[in-house]
């Protein structure tokens, strides 16, 4: 490995971003360098590497945003965000940095939407922007914090870009989900986006896309935690309301997408290949956690019900990622973020069609996961845990009947299929806590416990039929 790869390849698992935690890094390799922006000898660089992590004979690739000063120009502020000294490009050695957090920088890469300039032979870096839409440079771009897949940059109160960290060929989701909501009041409308041609692969690769900022806007997952919170102190709190125009805004994104885009049907024979897929996940998942093996006979009495499903299930294109930190509520109403799906998943998995119902899922399972939040951490209060399941009972309900008010499938008329979404959605959240925050383990565990120990209806079952608990 060359000196910068060195460099790179200690600094990548210290990244939010990188998704091979836990793996050792046994390679780094440089496969694509583009200079978006050069100062000169004395000023900062801002080049966009493509590089490829390898780890247990696997390849992934990710985007680097890489600043490059002379090591005595490096400002304080950014100190922080160094990678190291080393040559680049042959040239004197230079101090490289994440881009992201260089003001300068950041504010020259918006610049390029406004002239639409190509980078490298071909042009094989575009700058891209929606026909009628005009860019305007509005400084530099503030870096929001949290945990994030990608690197987000809001410029003013006017733009945000996303820049897309592991890179997969092809047109991220989340572009062709947001051009085909363009207009439509419940997205950020898209602006620009950037791309590139990989080597080996013909489609071009969306590196970034470039949105209109929506200000005044509060995480939904933070306003079901703070009304979660308020509840556990003793106050007054209900959110059944927000979760019911929830519900009826995720319906109409729906109907929006299968309106703009393919639709079709999950015949009986495509649903027992992806129950069996769901097993094949829970059986991966029980090996390195097994604590949740005990519970896998249950679970998997779920997936064969699923299985057994004899009516056509209507699939299309979704959200994928469906949570509570997907959505911001605007004093316009709410408005959907993220339709990239999974970025662990390659891209042509993601654009499959698939039921509206796993939407469903992935949001009953977040209004759980806001309502253990709290709990991790402390002794068990079965008057707080009580408190706690009361509060997600009551909004995951007003969350299905507004989703059915908006015209969404009804969740109660397909308790088979969201029981097993939900499980599946669990099973995945069991291995990501296992291998990323593993005190947070206690949260996707107790829901699958609860929901396997065959609480039966009056009790406390789910709109999917399985328990409602904090996590």
């Amino acid at each position: 490995m060359s000196q910068l790869e060195e460099l790179l390849a200690v600094w990548l698992p210290r990244q939010r971003w990188f998704s091979g935690k836990g793996i050792p890094i046994r390679q780094v390799r440089i496969e694509s360098r583009y200079t978006l922006v050069s100062a000169g000898p004395g000023g900062p660089d801002l080049n966009m590497l493509v590089i490829q992590a390898g780890q247990r004979g696997l390849s992934s690739r990710y985007q680097v945003l890489l600043g490059s000063r002379p090591p005595r120009s490096l400002p304080p502020n950014l100190a922080r965000t160094a990678i190291g000294v080393c040559q680049v490009a042959g040239g004197r050695p230079r101090v490289v940095y994440d881009a992201a957090h260089d003001p300068q920088l950041t504010a020259l890469l918006l610049e390029r939407f406004t002239t639409q300039e190509t980078t490298g032979r071909r042009g094989r870096v575009r700058f891209r922007t929606l026909p009628g839409t005009t860019i305007t440079a509005c400084g530099p771009g503030r870096l929001l914090t949290g945990e994030q897949s990608n690197t987000s940059l809001v410029y003013g109160r006017d733009y945000v870009l996303k820049t897309f960290r592991r890179l997969w060929p092809g047109h991220n989701p989340d572009l062709e989900l947001n051009m085909a909501l363009s207009g439509s009041p419940y997205v950020a409308r898209p602006c620009g986006w950037i791309e590139a041609d990989l080597s080996g692969h013909r489609a071009p690769t969306t590196l970034a896309l470039l949105q209109t900022f929506v200000p005044d806007a509060t995480d939904g997952w933070v306003l079901a935690t703070e009304n979660v919170r308020t509840l556990l102190e003793g106050a007054e709190a209900d959110f059944s309301e927000e979760a019911a125009r929830l519900g009826r805004t995720t319906a109409e994104v729906h109907s929006s997408l299968a309106r703009a885009l393919p639709t079709d049907v999950l015949s009986p024979s495509a649903a027992a290949e992806l129950a069996d897929a769901m097993v094949e996940r829970l059986a991966m998942a029980s090996a390195e956690v097994p604590e949740l093996a005990e519970h896998a006979p249950r679970v998997m009495e779920a997936y064969a019900d699923f299985a057994r499903v004899d009516e056509p299930l209507p699939i299309q294109r979704i959200h994928g990622d469906y949570h509570l930190g997907q959505v911001i509520r605007p004093e316009s109403g709410w408005v959907l973020l993220d339709f990239e799906g999974e970025p662990t998943v390659p891209v042509r998995e993601r654009q499959r069609l698939s039921s509206p119902l796993r939407d469903v899922a992935g949001m009953l399972r977040s209004f759980d996961y806001a309502a253990g939040y709290l709990l991790v951490g402390q002794d068990e209060d079965p008057e707080l845990s009580w408190a706690a399941r009361s509060w997600a009972r009551r909004n995951r309900d007003a969350f299905c009947r507004g989703y059915a008010d908006g015209g969404g499938a009804d969740p109660e008329k397909h308790l088979t299929v969201l029981r097993a979404f939900e499980f599946d959605k669990a099973v995945y959240e069991v291995l990501y806590e296992a291998r990323n925050r593993p005190n947070w383990l206690r949260v996707p565990l107790e829901s699958i416990a609860t929901a396997a120990s065959g609480v039966t209806a009056g009790s406390g079952t789910t709109a999917a039929g399985a328990p409602r608990v904090p996590g």
